[in-house]
């Protein structure tokens, strides 16, 4: 017999029962991130490439239902099962029809990271190993059913990525094609944020939100970065009206709440004390 009072259990089973509280399984969107992963990059499957159409075919299938089954955790705002089935159905149908295009997105970002990164030896590589790239490839998949109005399953897609790499990207934040995460660990990227083409980050870089008021949600809270621009670690750019000009180089530690003109370059300036010999250990200037 359980100590715990029948009040408590029964309060703890009608939540188990709300239809509002049946989302998918960590393990079910995860197996669907691995498995779409490893079929669209070779580098990537689980059990080794794939040896034959009709196994891709298979495989594709398999997850077209996976989706579909994912996207049917979620109850239908209006309480009408059918048009909600109907509506999952079409979204599964359109983000498939989509891979084509998702996949030479994943290639361009692969190439970005290896063009950008003298110590990787190959996109096969920088698709198999790196953090940033993995973070960067759920994030597009993320997006893509974000930006069908898909609500929650795009953000447990993109804290698995987060959770793995140390690497939080919203799903709504748009980025451009060839964009590259290096090294990768504590980058932040909010919802509202706009990255052109060929824009290349570092580590620990934020790109976020002055205000973080809920009565601002609905309004535009995050920077734009422009074409081109290079954001060295541990630089933080804040607020909905900063614009980053395109070609700019924003350098490592700089907290940046204006905007910048294109082709500008944001640097902290060090400062270098060569302390006497009789300075104590702990001089400071």
């Amino acid at each position: 017999m359980s100590p715990i009072h029948s009040d408590f259990i029964q309060t703890l089973l009608t939540a188990h029962e709300n239809p509002k509280n049946r989302l998918p399984s960590r393990e079910a969107v995860e197996f669907f991130i691995r498995e779409l992963l490893g079929v669209l990059l070779p580098q990537l499957a689980v059990a080794g490439p794939y040896s034959s159409a009709r196994e891709i075919e298979a495989i594709l299938a398999m997850l077209h239902v996976r989706l579909e089954d994912l996207l049917g955790n979620f109850p239908s705002k209006d309480g009408e099962e059918e048009p909600h089935r109907q509506h999952n159905e079409m979204v599964a149908q359109e983000f498939f029809a989509g891979l084509p295009q998702l996949r030479e997105a994943l290639l361009l970002d692969a190439a970005a990271v290896e063009a950008g990164d003298p110590a990787a030896e190959s996109q096969d590589e920088v698709i198999a190993a790196y953090p940033g790239f993995y973070a960067i490839a759920v994030y597009r998949i993320a997006h893509e059913l974000a930006r069908r109005g898909v609500s929650v399953l795009p953000r447990l897609m993109t804290e698995y990525a987060h959770r793995i790499t140390g690497v939080d990207i919203h799903p709504e934040a748009t980025i451009g094609e060839s964009f590259c995460i290096d090294h990768a660990t504590g980058v932040v990227i909010g919802q509202t944020t706009v990255i052109g083409r060929g824009v290349k980050v570092y580590q620990g870089v934020t790109l976020g939100a002055l205000s973080v008021s809920r009565k601002l949600r609905h309004q535009r809270r995050h920077p734009q970065v422009g074409d081109g621009v290079v954001i060295y670690a541990n630089a933080t750019i804040l607020g909905g009206d900063t614009a980053i000009g395109e070609h700019s180089v924003i350098g490592g530690g700089a907290w940046i709440t204006s905007s910048v003109p294109p082709r500008s370059v944001v640097y902290n300036r060090s400062k270098v004390v060569v302390r006497g010999e009789d300075a104590p250990p702990d001089f400071i200037a």
